[in-house]
């Protein structure tokens, strides 16, 4: 065989030798370097980047602003008195404007931020358009069911409105919209916000057609719905409280 064939080796001095060559010569594949995958080798690992985008959108969504602001502030904790809801509409209650608005603000743009987050990064990862979707709702869970504060959080309104203005501007701006002209004729919060509930998935597929993005917009809707089911029972009694007034 080829590995005990002798080879005649040829010196200056026309001496002949042989030699028979070392065993590795001859049947080992020639040496290549170990291939190092790098953090970024989305082949890998593109269900730990969707696990850590959602991951982000539901702690990011677990800040609760109301809270937050009301320990930064001074103030009662929003959970203790009026709808017991920390939310906006709840912190005007507090007499203080400027944390209502403060906590609005917060909510709304923590759900933008994640979808923001998805929609900018997520390609780079691998992740595809409707992981914003997913990402948002996880943010819009959070805030309902926040980690931070025992997941026992708001009604998710302004993070949903985030969403939705993170999903597309004119959605977003459509929700809004909505809300403030049924709060303008009503001043009443929860009907507003069940009114912008309805419409959302519709203006969704209007605007974005079906997929990822309406199917998340109709999951919020329904658990904005299931948040507000005591609002509900007082609105058909009528004894719902209007925006501003205890309640």
């Amino acid at each position: 065989r080829l590995r005990d064939f002798a080879f005649p080796l040829v010196y200056a001095d026309n001496e002949l030798e042989t030699e028979v060559p070392q065993k590795y010569y001859v049947h080992d594949p020639p040496f290549t370097p170990t291939k190092t995958h790098h953090f970024t080798d989305l082949s890998m690992t593109p269900l730990l980047f969707n696990a850590l985008f959602i991951l982000t959108a539901y702690l990011l969504g677990s800040l609760s602003f109301a809270v937050i602001v009301s320990r930064w502030m001074g103030l009662d904790d929003p959970r203790g008195y009026g709808s017991g809801n920390p939310g906006a509409t709840n912190m005007l209650r507090s007499g203080r404007k400027s944390a209502a608005v403060i906590t609005l603000l917060g909510d709304a743009l923590k759900g933008w931020a994640a979808v923001w987050l998805a929609k900018s990064f997520g390609p780079q990862f691998g992740l595809s358009e409707s992981m914003a979707a997913w990402c948002g709702l996880a943010a819009f869970v959070g805030h309902v069911f926040p980690v931070f504060f025992g997941f026992k959080g708001g009604k998710g309104v302004a993070t949903a409105m985030g969403v939705w203005l993170g999903f597309d501007l004119w959605l977003g701006l459509a929700c809004i919209a909505t809300w403030l002209v049924m709060a303008g004729l009503f001043r009443i919060s929860s009907l507003a916000a069940l009114t912008a509930a309805v419409l959302a998935p519709i203006y969704t597929v209007l605007i974005l057609g079906w997929g990822a993005f309406a199917w998340v917009g109709i999951i919020m809707s329904v658990l904005l719905a299931y948040r507000h089911r005591s609002n509900i029972h007082k609105l058909l009694s009528g004894t719902e409280a209007r925006i501003g007034n205890p309640g």
